[in-house]
């Protein structure tokens, strides 16, 4: 299962070699600062936008990748199986508009992400 994690004023989406080899890419890696709103989703499928390119899919089962949609930058995601999933908004600065990761229990992700993400702020 993809983790997220807090490293050198980044937000990692770190992915297990089988998850790199679906998303068709390495870890994810957004500066602390461009985060905006982090939240848990119980039903992240829904929240998925446009096509998976490069990446892999199938729906409501599993969706790693870059996804393109018009208008927008493109959103990742690293969601598998039926389960939550923690949420990530950024700013326009960051390479991506939303993350989407799933996670066993997303409210001490969330409350983890958010102190982490404070700090940094401080700092």
């Amino acid at each position: 299962m993809a983790s997220l994690l807090i490293e050198r004023g980044e937000l990692v989406v770190r992915l297990s070699q089988l998850e790199q080899l679906a998303a068709q890419r390495g870890d994810v890696r957004v500066p602390l600062s461009t985060v905006r709103q982090i939240r848990a989703e119980n039903c992240p499928y829904a929240l998925l936008r446009g096509i998976c390119r490069p990446g892999t899919g199938v729906p409501r089962r599993l969706a790693y990748g870059v996804r393109l949609w018009t208008g927008d930058r493109p959103d990742f995601a690293a969601l598998h199986g039926a389960g939550p999933a923690v949420r990530v908004d950024l700013s326009d600065a960051a390479p991506f508009g939303r993350l989407l990761v799933s996670v066993t229990d997303p409210g001490p992700a969330v409350a983890a992400l958010e102190q982490g993400v404070e700090r940094a702020r401080v700092d």
